[in-house]
């Protein structure tokens, strides 16, 4: 489900609350880490809860609407597509989703924001669901790009629904455009939405579990190795993003045989770039460069495998 880049970005996460609360118990701090990243799994299930509850808000919108004491055609001949969206059907049709989705779906209900009413108005005003209503266009090829657009335009663009969702998790907000992007992709292949392990496979456990260890392991080490590459500053002067970020790409550089150190290298001046300051990526590029050169001169990186240097 998670790329290796996502994993690295919850490792990440995991972390920086292990080192901010300074723990000391490993087997407690892995099984905290693999839970946060198993949350990933219950956000996935959070935004397929908001469609849902928006399909149920907009049925008894028009409910009510044949219920006015002077009701128009409209009102009392209602344009359901909405309702009856092919793809919403299918999902409402699993119950093993849809009882996941139940026991998640109070986000949405159980606050005082009223967000699903007013998140509907704002869609039902929106050109796109009045294009789509009125279009000729049918089938669920239709109905699936409607949902996606209004994922995409709206629905996760909305400031109230980031606020409830960061009230949940801190880190929900961060990790919103992956999981939008794995909901995208298991709509448009019509493929199950009821998530499953949030790794793909045995591999991906081991290597957060390992990246996790090995970078709390080590931390001493990796910090004298910063201190030395960036000319004696003292450690304070150094941001802790930034020293979290370099700290994991030795962890991969230097104690994980099997990976590749440009990929390594490569992953983690991406991440500075989203998530350190605005000098992070050159700070963490030139500093891993030379350390990585270094390095390799004194044959102090071990790799098994071809071209993984």
């Amino acid at each position: 489900m998670l790329s290796r880049r996502h994993i690295r970005l919850k490792v990440m996460q995991s972390l920086y609350s292990y080192f901010s609360a300074k723990e000391d118990n490993m087997p407690v701090a892995e099984r905290a880490m693999l839970k946060h990243i198993n949350e990933v799994t219950e956000l996935n299930l959070v935004i397929v809860a908001l469609l849902i509850e928006l399909v149920k808000h907009a049925d008894s919108f028009y409910e009510e609407g044949k219920k006015k004491h002077l009701p128009t055609a409209a009102d009392l001949n209602p344009n359901r597509r909405f309702v009856e969206n092919e793809l919403i059907a299918l999902i409402r049709e699993d119950k093993a989703l849809m009882d996941r989705v139940s026991r998640v779906s109070g986000i949405w209900l159980k606050n005082d924001h009223d967000i699903v009413r007013k998140l509907f108005v704002e869609l039902h005003k929106s050109e796109q669901y009045t294009k789509y209503v009125a279009s000729e266009d049918q089938g669920i090829d239709v109905d699936q790009r409607f949902i996606v657009n209004a994922l995409n335009d709206i629905i996760l663009n909305n400031e109230l629904v980031h606020h409830i969702l960061e009230e949940r998790s801190i880190y929900w907000t961060d990790d919103l455009p992956f999981v939008a992007t794995i909901i995208m992709g298991q709509i448009k292949s019509q493929k199950s939405m009821n998530p499953t392990s949030v790794f793909k496979d045995d591999s991906d456990e081991k290597f957060a579990l390992k990246l996790f260890r090995n970078t709390i392991n080590n931390n001493k080490e990796y910090e004298d190795i910063i201190v030395k590459f960036s000319k004696n500053w003292e450690l304070e002067r150094i941001a802790i993003m930034d020293q979290l970020f370099l700290k994991m790409a030795f962890a991969e550089i230097l104690s994980m045989e099997d990976l590749p150190v440009k990929v390594s290298m490569n992953e983690y001046i991406e991440i500075s770039k989203y998530y350190g300051a605005a000098k992070s990526k050159l700070f963490v590029n030139g500093l891993l460069d030379n350390v990585v050169k270094t390095y390799t001169r004194e044959g102090k990186i071990k790799k098994m495998g071809r071209g993984l240097v």
